[in-house]
């Protein structure tokens, strides 16, 4: 018996240091294995939680894919930019942020630049004072304290977009977070752009997904794949795996969702 807990502790402590090797990126692999990085070449620098309530008219608005980019001025001759989820935003109202991420570098290459500092935001209230014309949020969505994938192995937001599998068990990243609990020891199928490969850690090979959908200021935009199978990072791939929700590996590597036991179905339908 004494044995048998000494087996197990062993194993879990196994796990957790695979898991550290994962988000530092240090594990060595041989050398034809593709060079795995923390973050994309298009996203420098780090993140930090938004400051307090972020006011401001709106100079100048922009549509890409999901997301409106607002330049903002707030009336103490400050300019910030801002993105949030696509919204029908006049020029010269007044809006307020609602909560988000500040991120700085960032490139987005549907618009061809880079932003110095720009915030994500999760939604926006419009108008002032008793005017508070809500963008249509969940309550989910305003839930910023959640995290999504594990915190400690994040890959940054990359700007793209990639169609949604034709698969019939197919979700966007999107939908697979927002329909974790029904979805929960599922089979599903997503397409998505490769966007961190970590290989041979404990067993398996962990895959980040991207495909333009999702919430990065809830970190809802990056799914994490496992697999016994290969890529490389820029590869456009679909996948067909398990979906567990909710899922603790312990010392801090907490997944709202991770896709597990998958393989590579092709470039968007199942086999």
């Amino acid at each position: 018996m004494i044995i048998k807990k000494i087996i197990c502790s062993l194993s879990n402590l196994i796990l957790i240091v695979g898991l550290i090797a994962c988000s530092n990126d240090t594990t060595q692999t041989n050398q034809t294995a593709p060079t795995v990085q923390q973050s994309q070449p298009s996203v420098q620098g780090s993140t930090a939680p938004q400051p307090s309530s972020t006011k401001g008219k709106v100079l100048e608005k922009m549509d890409s894919n999901n997301y409106t980019y607002v330049r903002l001025d707030d009336g103490a001759g400050n300019e910030i930019w801002a993105a949030l989820p696509k919204t029908e935003l006049e020029i010269g109202e007044e809006i307020s942020l609602m909560g988000g991420t500040v991120m700085s570098n960032f490139t987005s290459k549907s618009l061809n630049r880079t932003f110095e500092s720009i915030i994500f935001a999760s939604g926006v209230v419009r108008g002032s004072g008793d005017k508070t014309a809500q963008v249509s949020v969940s309550p989910r969505d305003m839930g910023l304290q959640s995290s999504g994938g594990s915190a400690r192995t994040i890959v940054a937001f990359a700007d793209l977009k990639v169609e949604k599998s034709t698969a019939q068990n197919a979700y966007t990243v999107d939908e697979l977070f927002a329909k974790a609990a029904d979805l929960n020891k599922q089979k599903i199928t997503v397409k998505g752009q490769v966007v961190k490969f970590s290989p041979n850690i404990m067993g398996r090979n962990w895959i980040h997904l991207q495909d333009g959908t999702g919430d990065p200021a809830k970190n809802t935009h990056d799914l994490v794949v496992t697999s016994s199978e290969t890529t490389e990072k820029g590869a456009i791939i679909s996948i067909e795996g398990v979906l567990s929700a909710d899922k603790d590996f312990g010392s801090g590597y907490r997944y709202d969702i991770i896709i597990e036991e998958a393989v590579v179905v092709g470039p968007g339908e199942s086999p």
